[in-house]
């Protein structure tokens, strides 16, 4: 009922700590004792998810049994403890007079939160559109209110919402169900009595009139136009989400007018030339008991607010009058049979997420499940009266009352007005306290910072042990041939469910290197410009209608063996049901022999989309960013990541959307089609049923005679090019029948790692921290003790001085297949100080100051990576791409089943010391004194 954070601070804090496991931080302990394939928490609007998911049977039970006493029997004792949502440290942690800063997890994940603009915006839509209730305030906490939630609060709220009574149980899967519900009986239910919640959300009470406000936020250093920044979005409440049927019909007629080109909006508002992108959360939001429709626009000049406001009304009046066309509703509903039929790895909690919010409410949740029967109710619908899509939108849209109009504009004093504010709020708390209680909480501080130095004795939770881990993997069989006679095809027959997957790869080791920075941007816009007779709406609709999606998107792919030595190429996929596969594949014919590069006006609409995304996108992926941009110097296959997925792309992107004239890009295209879009160094992929694979072979061989050969013979754009045979044939591998793949593998022998230090200079309150070490390739025995490793200094070392103590949301160390060590911080308050952290996690490894314990736990946690259930649609894929076959895969297994105390140790002299291998480091974030006077930082 406030906007303290309470839901947010207890969801982090049950999981510190319960009466059967009375060690700091259970939840985190687990990942390194089981083999779970995901673990995570969630606070939404008006409820928190506890997920978690595992393979292993044994340790099923485990997980289900820490998570039901950590959130039925937290340890909701030491009051001065129980701030895992902040911390209280010292400027001087000599004197105790000295004022105090708030610091912590909670804290600084919600500052993070709330550098993203679309992310103010989106909150104040749901804050002011439901202003009766628990949606007027902040469920995740502002960061100004934390500090005021008192002890006793928290308590309450556990005591009123954390009952049996208040919850539910949701499980997916096919372990047996008898022993989840013994389990949760004895472990939870049967320990309590039934009692009243009085928890449930009222509805709100609605408008009799329109409503509008005006809100700022922190200018976008990155936007294209820096005089555009203003977004404005107009919500309209719609009816109860227990209302399982007139929530589906409202959520589809929502994608019909906002979803791809074809849709009213998309037309009006996107083409209009007045925006960059729609307006955050557009479309239909069912997560509140009364759902809600929103559209509007960002990247628009604040006086083009009522252009805009004009559009949507004289758009919803277009849709009365005018309706949709039966092709558009066609492929809505081709979507959600495609849909039900695809197969993901988290398919289980998918369904979860999409049940909450209704169950929650006491909706059906059986009957949101049959969406089967929901789409012959709106056929029938449809049928009946041709015109009742039309009458929702007038009953919803034009005669709605509860209506509000949020306009957005960027402040240039934002950031400063929040720092002061949290500044005052500081001094206000600390003028409050008496001598003796700023005494008692220095001292307090002091034994907070003790304990969460001591080692945790975690041997009261459950674990599986090294010995439960498969010693060997399942291999998957794969048989490659020759498709039109040169073109090498790879099947992999598995029970995909009627939907056939196809991938093709194409090289790119003849692209001119002043083409490359343009690639993403080709990618991006090859699917959406037209091709062969259709122009792009109705390129559009045809994927929408015979396809799950097409998607072209680049990629750089490490080789196993050497650190300089990469391919580089552009990967095209798609899915669709198998009575679609012709059609799919004459979409592609069409798009790889005659793609349109001539629609300027709708290139720019893309362009401005792009460039909004990437730029939007930084706040929730400021550490990639980071970690990207440090890597860029230490392997050719770093600097090629940089340019098409780093902040040197996004800051392309903002210049290219700045341009007034896009024809000297646009002309770039066709220049990058001549090195792809043909059957030279193409290889390609489909799954499928067994019982499709010979009308998946002739759908491919027919895709592929319809392509041309470059016309003439491309010479290598660097004269280091090897080429590479994937494992293939009996005689290396007993699961790939067929021709062995040559692949064309760029290298660089002269190529000389640096280091280099980049400060990215962004209005953000925290910071993203990313340090990076050139290491071994993924075949060396090194690289699987590095990877223990990793996983060994980010649970026993980096958790505690970066979350824990530092008040970081996140951090740790990983070993990416490049060879790339990373040490990174997540929405940090700190900067420097995290790269001594850094400094000192290196020192700890080279003592060897972990036990075979922790050395296990490190395994258990890398296997349930390696281990991890891949979809049928993705088996055969490293194969595929990188011509890993399962032995490799199996050695690299048996290499990390051996890695040693004595190993680890090694690596971490040999290659994380200073002076050992090449560091490169990169900080995105506010302006930063210490780095200013140091010569060896770039500042951008």
């Amino acid at each position: 009922m406030d906007s303290s954070g309470v839901p947010h601070i207890l969801e982090h804090t049950v999981l510190c700590g319960s009466h059967r496991y009375p060690c700091r931080d259970p939840f985190f302990k687990m990942l390194n004792r089981s083999l779970s394939t995901f673990m995570n928490a969630f606070t939404a609007s008006d409820y928190t998810l506890y997920p978690f998911s595992t393979q292993n049977p044994k340790d099923f039970q485990n997980l289900l049994s820490v998570y039901l006493d950590a959130v039925f029997f937290p340890c909701l004792r030491e009051l001065d403890f129980w701030q895992e949502g902040w911390r209280l440290e010292h400027e001087n942690p000599r004197d105790p007079q000295t004022p105090l800063i708030f610091k912590g997890v909670v804290f600084n994940e919600m500052k993070g939160v709330f550098t993203d603009n679309e992310r103010i915006f989106s909150q104040h839509v749901q804050n002011r559109l439901l202003p009766d209730h628990t949606y007027s305030v902040i469920s995740g906490g502002d960061p100004l209110c934390i500090p005021d939630l008192t002890w006793e609060q928290l308590k309450q709220f556990h005591a009123t919402h954390y009952h049996p009574s208040n919850a539910r149980f949701f499980t997916y899967g096919n372990f047996p169900l008898e022993q989840h519900l013994k389990q949760i009986h004895k472990e939870a239910l049967s320990k309590f009595e039934k009692i009243e919640t009085n928890t449930a959300v009222p509805a709100q009470k609605p408008w009799d009139k329109p409503r509008e406000f005006q809100i700022t936020c922190g200018p976008d250093s990155l936007a294209a136009d820096s005089s555009k920044q203003t977004t404005v979005g107009v919500s309209f409440l719609l009816p109860d989400i227990t209302d399982t049927f007139e929530a589906f019909t409202l959520n589809l007629l929502s994608s019909l007018l906002i979803s791809g080109p074809n849709s009213p909006f998309y037309k009006a508002l996107i083409e209009s030339g007045l925006g960059t992108d729609f307006s955050p959360d557009v479309g239909y939001n069912g997560y509140t008991r009364e759902a809600y429709f929103s559209v509007g626009l960002q990247g628009i000049s604040e006086q083009d607010t009522q252009s805009v406001r004009d559009i949507i009304d004289r758009t919803i009046e277009e849709v009365i009058e005018k309706g949709f066309k039966e092709d558009q509703i066609e492929a809505l509903l081709h979507k959600i049979e495609i849909q039900m039929k695809h197969q993901s790895v988290s398919f289980g909690l998918t369904l979860t997420s999409y049940i909450a919010s209704c169950w929650n409410h006491d909706g059906d949740p059986v009957q949101l499940l049959k969406l089967g029967s929901q789409v012959a109710r709106f056929r029938q619908c449809l049928k009946e009266n041709p015109q009742f899509l039309q009458e929702k939108v007038k009953q919803y849209f034009k005669n709605n009352p509860h209506k509000l109009t949020l306009s957005m504009t960027p402040d240039d004093k934002y950031p400063e007005k929040q720092a002061q504010m949290e500044t005052e709020k500081l001094k206000q708390k600390v003028n409050s306290l008496s001598p003796k209680d700023k005494q008692q909480i220095y001292e307090k501080g002091l034994e907070l910072q003790d304990q969460q130095s001591r080692l945790q004795d975690a041997s009261c939770l459950p674990a599986l042990k090294v010995s439960d881990i498969e010693p060997t993997m399942s291999f998957t069989e794969l048989e490659v041939a020759l498709a039109a006679g040169e073109t090498p095809v790879q099947y992999c027959a598995q029970p995909t469910n009627g939907v056939v997957y196809f991938r093709a790869f194409a090289s790119l080791h003849t692209l001119p290197n002043e083409l490359r920075p343009y690639v993403p941007l080709f990618c991006s816009v090859l699917t959406k410009l037209g091709c062969g007779l259709l122009d792009y709406r109705e390129q559009a609709q045809q994927i929408e209608l015979k396809t799950g999606g097409m998607t072209v998107s680049p990629h750089v792919l490490p080789d196993d063996v050497h650190l300089d030595t990469y391919e580089q190429g552009v990967l095209f996929s798609s899915f669709c049901l198998d009575r679609n596969l012709p059609d799919m594949m004459h979409l592609w014919s069409e798009i790889f022999n005659s793609p349109c590069f001539e629609e300027e006006e709708h290139f720019r609409v893309l362009v401005k989309m792009c460039a909004q995304e990437l730029s939007n996108g930084i706040p929730d992926a400021g550490h990639l960013y980071a970690s990207v941009r440090a890597s860029r110097t230490l392997t050719p296959t770093g600097d090629l990541q940089e340019t098409f997925s780093g902040m040197e792309q996004v800051k392309l992107m903002k210049r290219i959307a700045e341009m007034t004239d896009l024809g000297p890009v646009l002309r770039k295209l066709p220049h990058i089609q001549k090195h792809v879009l043909h059957r030279d160094n193409m290889r390609c992929s489909m799954n499928a049923t067994p019982q499709q694979m010979s009308l998946a072979a002739k759908a491919v061989e027919k895709f592929i005679r319809s392509l041309s050969w470059s016309k003439k013979e491309q010479e290598p754009v660097c004269p280091y090019v090897v080429e590479k045979p994937a494992p293939g044939g009996s005689s290396v591998s007993s699961h790939v029948s067929g021709p062995r793949v040559l692949r064309k593998l760029i290298t660089d022998p002269t190529f000389k790692p640096c280091q280099m230090k980049t400060h990215f200079l962004l209005p953000f309150p925290v910071n993203y921290v990313g340090e990076c070490i050139r290491t071994a390739p993924f075949t060396d025995p090194d690289h699987a003790s590095l990877k223990i490793l990793a996983r060994l200094m980010t649970a026993k070392f980096l958790h505690t001085e970066i979350r824990e103590k530092g008040g970081a949301y996140g951090g740790g160390a990983r070993l990416s297949r490049d060879g790339v060590f990373t040490l990174y911080s997540y929405r940090d308050p700190r900067s420097t100080e995290t790269l001594q952290s850094f400094s000192e996690a290196v020192e700890w490894a080279k003592a060897g100051r972990f036990t075979q314990q922790d050395i296990d736990e490190a395994k258990l946690s890398v296997f349930s990576v390696v281990d991890a259930p891949v979809a049928p649609s993705d088996r055969g894929l490293d194969h595929f791409l990188c011509g890993l076959s399962d032995e490799m895969k199996q050695v690299h297994r048996e290499q990390l089943f051996a890695v040693s105390r004595e190993g680890l140790i090694n690596v971490s002299t040999k290659y994380l010391g200073v002076g050992k291998s090449t560091h490169g480091l990169a900080l995105l974030g506010p302006e930063n004194a210490e780095i200013a006077k140091d010569p060896s930082w770039i500042v951008r």
